[in-house]
C-alpha cells in the first residue's frame, strides 16, 4: 500500500535515494487513475494553476521536460501550450509526504489559466465579497482561436 511506503520513509534524513520507478508505483493515484498536480512558477513560487496528471502524463512530462496533464474534459492527454503557446517547461517536481498530490515547478510562458490570466487564481475572498482581482494577459480567443457557437 502506497500510504505504507510514504510512511515509511518520512523519517529518512536529507540525501536518502529511491530510483524513480519505485516511486512512480507508489504514488496515489486516485480511482480515475489521476493525481493533482500544482504548477508553480520556479523563481518567483507565484502559483499558478491545478490540475490533473495520469501516470502517462507524469512519465511523458518526465521524459520530454515539457509539461503534459490529463484532460478530463476531453479524456486525453494535454500537453500544455499544445494549441495556445502558453507553454510550461519543468524544472523540477515534488511529491508531497502521502504521494498524492504533485509540485511542479515550472517555467510558465505566458498566461498559465484558459482565461488568458497569468494564473488560475484571480478570485480573491475578501470579507463577504469575491473580487476579480487579475486582469488577462491575452484574449483567449486569440490562443485558442475562436470556439464555435
Amino acid at each position: 500500500m502506497s500510504k505504507d511506503f510514504f510512511k515509511q520513509h518520512e523519517r529518512e534524513d536529507s540525501g536518502f535515494t529511491l530510483p524513480l520507478e519505485e516511486l512512480l508505483e507508489q504514488l496515489n493515484f486516485n480511482e480515475a487513475g489521476l493525481v493533482p498536480a500544482i504548477a508553480q512558477q520556479h523563481d518567483s513560487g507565484e502559483v499558478l494553476m491545478m490540475a490533473w496528471m495520469s501516470r502517462e502524463a507524469l512519465e511523458e512530462t518526465l521524459r520530454s521536460g515539457q509539461v503534459c496533464y490529463y484532460s478530463r474534459s476531453r479524456g486525453t492527454l494535454w500537453r500544455k501550450g499544445e494549441t495556445s503557446g502558453q507553454q510550461q517547461a519543468l524544472k523540477s517536481l515534488r511529491v508531497d509526504c502521502d504521494g498524492d498530490t504533485l509540485l511542479l515547478q515550472v517555467e510558465q510562458t505566458g498566461a498559465a489559466c484558459h482565461t488568458g490570466r497569468r494564473d488560475c487564481f484571480y478570485w480573491r475572498v475578501d470579507g463577504d465579497q469575491v473580487v476579480l482581482d487579475k486582469d488577462t494577459q491575452a484574449n483567449p480567443d486569440d490562443l485558442y482561436g475562436k470556439l464555435p457557437g
